[in-house]
């Protein structure tokens, strides 16, 4: 009986290790068939790796526009601020910092407040900065791009009452009875 129950666990084990080699030889195999079944378009596009599809490429200049032009705007704050509210280290929490009171993420804002008072940047800017944000109106909770806007505007000057990245506040709100962005 032992020797029954023992031969059939081998011819089992067999049977597996012979089903899962079959497997691993047939997906070694998928590759090649796959090549050989593309169009001719896409075995030219394969052969050249250097060559990338539009939509890649597009994004990747967009990428790099978007690193350029944060740059710039930390070149702009060095020139335009004083030391301790233009270095790179003190617009990058400061613009958090106030991106974050804006939102009412106070935990959050503290604990950046902690770094940005380290790094020994201006607090007087920051405050400044945020009553420029304030004092702007309302901005419409999904558009990131001009809370972003606004942000680097009041960074950059606190004192202006609008920026050019935010719009001015004209007579559409007369008009239309909505607080402008």
């Amino acid at each position: 009986m032992r020797l029954a129950y023992c031969t059939a666990a081998i011819l089992l084990a067999g049977g597996l290790l012979s089903n899962s080699v079959s497997i691993a030889m047939a997906e070694e195999a998928k590759p090649d068939q796959q090549a050989e079944q593309k169009p001719p378009e896409q075995k030219a596009e394969a052969k050249d790796g250097d060559q990338k599809p539009a939509d890649q490429a597009t994004a990747e200049q967009q990428a790099e526009a978007r690193i350029r032009q944060e740059i710039e705007q930390y070149r702009d704050a060095a020139a335009a601020l004083s030391p301790t509210a233009g270095a790179p280290e003190c617009v990058w929490t400061g613009r958090r910092i106030a991106t974050l009171l804006w939102r009412d993420d106070m935990d959050t804002a503290l604990r950046y407040i902690g770094l940005y008072d380290r790094f020994g940047c201006s607090s007087q800017h920051l405050k400044l900065a945020f009553r420029c944000m304030v004092e702007q109106g309302p901005i419409d909770p999904k558009a990131q791009d001009r809370l972003a806007a606004r942000v680097q505007g009041c960074w950059l000057d606190p004192q202006g009452l609008t920026t050019t990245a935010t719009g001015t506040a004209g007579g559409s709100t007369a008009r239309s009875g909505t607080i402008p962005n």
